[in-house]
């Protein structure tokens, strides 16, 4: 252990939440050990403003709810204290001991599948032993209160220092534990601009499969933290790299070609720049945009197979391909209903969007999700490099500008719409034995 003295590192308690300060001031104050770890004590060494505070202590999750009141305890996998203040959430780990020190036949306790898979990691042990139970060495350092130094156990601050990612223990070994560590390799890469060390990177190609054995719902949450937090193109990029793009996005994994210039590969790469850009500047940024953008291509490419191979209108092909290409993606990632359904209004006013005569315009105007499609057909005008796309894309860009008389000059040069052709009611046939056409005459006696 290398113990590093208040004078010798930046951290300052004003750069701590004062939650996470009470919790841990609270667990000491009670004959607890405790301390501020993971990417809380990275960041600010690094002096980058963390965007959460978690704790690791002796103290056991039960222990940590009898001394906050307003904590609960979550997960079976890993058994932890979540604290809350209002918004904030301060989560509280108990240190893990090995697996290997410790035989149990509880399988709350310890369970492993044969993959090598953790299911569930609730052994308890010390700072030490937890100290190398973490993922990556530079979320392996220790900041108490008690005397504000920083401890470590693994070598993390000359990696932090080196810019370096690097795995506690075999590689391989670790990553068949929890196949998510393989896309936190390469998160933190590009959020730090960081290299990842030749022994780290080594086994990710070969071990990518083993990511579908993780719950959708949790390749979710996952994907929003690779491509939804500022660095999602540089991260994009190292997925294609190391193969981690077909266990979470195979409908595009597939259609990957060496030359990187397709409508759709060119479309992902500027719909990531440009989400990169938003959050640059803390704007908002739409989850159910980027996907409806990535999955834009597969989804017209199966429509129009659809359409040749059923003899179906297109527009029914494209509305049976939109549920075909939702099944498959929410299989690998369970992307929530309330971001399929925006999802699909993108898409069908892809449709929409060129029928602009009469008062479609303005009622396509006033649709809650015109603007995101807007935005998805400039992106397609933009990677096509189609004229069309380009004229439609323009004349929408001033309809949006236009004052009222403007709009219905615009409108109005367009011409008259498609005619559509009324049909006429079929004549009902008349039954064989009828004698003839006229109406029947109602009995006076019925």
């Amino acid at each position: 252990m290398t113990v590093i003295p208040r004078d010798q590192h930046p951290i300052s308690r004003k750069d701590i939440s004062d939650n996470a300060l009470k919790v841990l001031y609270r667990l000491n104050n009670s004959g607890f050990q405790a301390y501020l770890v993971g990417g809380g004590v990275r960041d600010l060494l690094l002096g980058k403003k963390p965007k959460d505070f978690d704790i690791a202590t002796n103290a056991t999750p039960e222990e940590v709810r009898r001394l906050f009141r307003n904590s609960r305890l979550v997960g079976r996998r890993f058994r932890l204290a979540h604290i809350m203040f209002g918004p904030e959430v301060i989560e509280v780990a108990t240190f893990r001991g090995s697996h290997e020190d410790h035989e149990t036949s509880d399988r709350n306790q310890s369970q492993q599948a044969q993959s090598g898979m953790l299911l569930r990691d609730n052994i308890f042990g010390s700072i030490e032993e937890d100290a190398i139970r973490r993922d990556f060495t530079l979320n392996s350092l220790y900041y108490g209160v008690d005397d504000f130094a920083v401890r470590d156990y693994v070598g993390g601050l000359a990696d932090l220092k080196s810019g370096t990612i690097r795995l506690i223990g075999s590689p391989e070994t670790r990553y068949r534990e929890d196949p998510v560590r393989m896309l936190r390799a390469i998160r933190f890469a590009s959020k730090l601009d960081m290299r990842i060390a030749p022994e780290t990177a080594e086994p990710i190609s070969q071990l990518a499969p083993l990511l579908r054995n993780i719950p959708s719902a949790r390749l979710f949450e996952e994907s929003l933290k690779l491509l939804q937090t500022g660095h999602g193109y540089k991260t994009y990029r190292l997925m294609r790299h190391f193969q981690l793009l077909e266990p979470l996005f195979p409908l595009v994994a597939s259609r990957i070609t060496e030359q990187q210039d397709t409508p759709m590969e060119r479309m992902i790469e500027q719909v990531l720049k440009n989400t990169d850009y938003r959050i640059s500047k803390e704007m908002r940024v739409n989850p159910a945009f980027l996907f409806a953008a990535m999955l834009w291509y597969p989804l017209v490419e199966h429509a129009e197979k659809l359409a040749q191979e059923s003899g179906l209108s297109y527009y029914d092909a494209f509305s049976m391909a939109m549920n075909d290409i939702l099944d498959e993606q929410c299989r690998t990632i369970a992307i929530p209903k309330r971001i399929t359904t925006t999802m699909r209004d993108i898409w069908q006013l892809q449709q929409r969007l060129p029928k602009r005569q009469g008062r479609r315009a303005n009622k396509l105007l006033e649709h809650p999700k015109f603007r995101a499609a807007f935005d998805l057909l400039e992106l397609r005008a933009n990677v096509q490099r189609n004229p069309d796309l380009e004229a439609l894309a323009a004349w929408w860009a001033d309809f949006q500008i236009s004052n009222n008389t403007q709009q219905r000059s615009m409108v109005s040069e367009l011409g008259p719409g498609p005619v559509r052709k009324r049909t006429r009611p079929r004549k009902r046939p008349r039954h064989p034995n009828a004698k003839n056409n006229a109406p029947r005459q109602e009995n006076k006696h019925e």
